[in-house]
């Protein structure tokens, strides 16, 4: 749909997020009119540093402020919505429960119900995950697997979905739901995820520290990828009502344990460092990746990058930002 996102007004929620930054500036190139929702200043987010946020407006607020979310769609006439504040972090989750239930659950039907009250909008893309799924027998997952995340994140994540799904059969609300993998990319400052964590620690001489006992095994999903995934669902929402309340698994289909994405990481890096298994996690599902067999005959969407492809980008940017030139 050439010209599509041209001029057109779009409320991005989570702009300071890996995905939110990286999907704020792909809208602001493709000359949107975007309007991001921030909660806490974030300095070190790649808006900020990259001046995205000069691009486009900030409006202060939090995502569970329901007559904030209604004032915003109204006066800037939002057409498109992406909703991707949330408390992404497991461990954060499992030792604050009540704080990510507020903001992923509560924030969402508080979103939902101003986009509800907003007869402009006219497709809204709702980032839930692939531990809405929870523990399946079945691998992969699968769209019509249950969502029954039991854990307090994975919980939240299964609500929120269901929530989604909830306002697009009964209110006909034009929102659908992107399920993804573990994210990395430029940008992302959580160090104690596996992706970063990692290239810091080689980048520093360190030993790279595996939370878990390694065998977990996991979908990773480049960023880039992600953001050009949830611009398209996007478009294609936006002309046909029948993807209402339907959700997308995304990923590259190339899942891998912990340990072999950390010695992946040590090879393109050159390093002959050897990780660290400290074996401490709890309350996360041993095995999780996805089938994307729905999002490719539905809607024609395909990867743009091979996993170690963008991993060297990622590696660049993250020796750029720390201020190293050379591997060690």
């Amino acid at each position: 749909m050439a010209g599509f996102w041209e001029g057109r007004p779009v409320f991005v929620t989570g702009a300071t997020g890996l995905l939110g930054s990286c999907l704020t500036r792909r809208l602001v190139e493709a000359r949107a009119e975007v309007t991001c929702l921030v909660r806490d200043g974030v300095p070190q987010s790649e808006l900020f540093r990259s001046g995205t946020d000069q691009k486009v407006r900030i409006v202060r607020g939090d995502v569970r402020d329901q007559e904030l979310m209604e004032r915003v769609l109204g006066e800037y006439e939002t057409r498109s919505v992406f909703h991707l504040a949330a408390q992404t972090i497991v461990p954060i989750a499992n030792r604050n429960p009540v704080s990510t239930w507020e903001t992923n659950v509560g924030g969402t039907w508080a979103l939902l119900e101003a986009c509800r009250r907003s007869p402009l909008i006219a497709d809204v893309v709702l980032a839930s995950s692939d531990k809405a799924y929870g523990v399946q027998p079945v691998l992969p997952y699968t769209e019509d697997a249950p969502l029954q995340g039991r854990f307090p994140y994975d919980c939240s994540k299964s609500c929120a979905d269901l929530i989604a799904q909830s306002y697009a059969v009964t209110y006909k609300v034009p929102v659908a739901i992107t399920r993804c993998g573990n994210f990395y990319g430029p940008g992302d400052l959580n160090w104690n995820r596996i992706v970063p964590g990692t290239i810091r620690s080689v980048l520093q001489g360190e030993r790279p520290q595996i939370r878990s006992d390694g065998s977990f095994i996991r979908d990773y999903f480049y960023i880039e990828d992600g953001a050009a995934a949830y611009m398209e669902l996007a478009e294609q929402l936006s002309r046909r009502p029948e993807l209402r309340g339907a959700g997308f698994n995304f990923s590259t289909e190339s899942a891998m344990s912990v340990t072999d994405i950390v010695r992946l990481i040590l090879r393109v890096m050159g390093s002959k460092l050897e990780p660290e298994i400290l074996n401490q996690a709890s309350h996360e599902i041993p095995e999780q990746f996805l089938s994307a067999k729905k999002a490719h005959a539905e809607l024609g969407w395909r990867p743009l990058f091979t996993l170690e492809e963008s991993l060297r980008h990622t590696i660049r940017w993250y020796e750029e930002f720390l201020g190293h030139v050379g591997r060690k």
